[in-house]
C-alpha cells in the first residue's frame, strides 16, 4: 500500500522490518525483550538539497542506527522518518 507522505529535503521514510518472534533455537521472545529492528525498506524519499542529492530510492532495503529518526504511525502502519545521513548502508 502506498503511503501519502512526501518528506522534505534530505529526509526519508523507512518501514522497519518486523522484530523477531522466536530465536533460532525456537525460544519465543517476549515483547519486553525484543530488539528494535535496524533494517527496513524505504517507502518515500525527499529530493535532497542543492549540494547533496538523495542517493537512496523507494524500495531500497537499508540499515540504520538503533536510535535514528522519529517513529510515526500513519494509515495503520509504523514508520520512521529520518535524515539520509542516519542510514548506514543499502543492502
Amino acid at each position: 500500500m502506498a503511503i501519502k507522505i512526501k518528506p522534505l529535503a534530505d529526509r526519508v521514510v523507512v518501514e522497519p522490518d518486523v522484530a523477531e518472534e522466536k530465536t533460532a533455537g525456537g525460544i519465543i521472545i517476549p515483547d519486553t525483550a525484543k530488539e528494535k529492528p535496524q533494517k527496513g525498506k524505504v517507502v518515500a524519499a525527499g529530493k535532497g538539497t542543492k549540494d547533496d542529492p538523495i542517493t537512496v530510492k523507494v524500495g531500497d532495503a537499508v540499515l540504520y542506527g538503533k536510535y535514528a529518526g522519529t517513529e510515526i504511525a500513519l494509515n495503520g502502519g509504523e514508520y520512521i522518518i529520518m535524515r539520509e545521513s542516519d542510514i548506514f548502508a543499502i543492502v
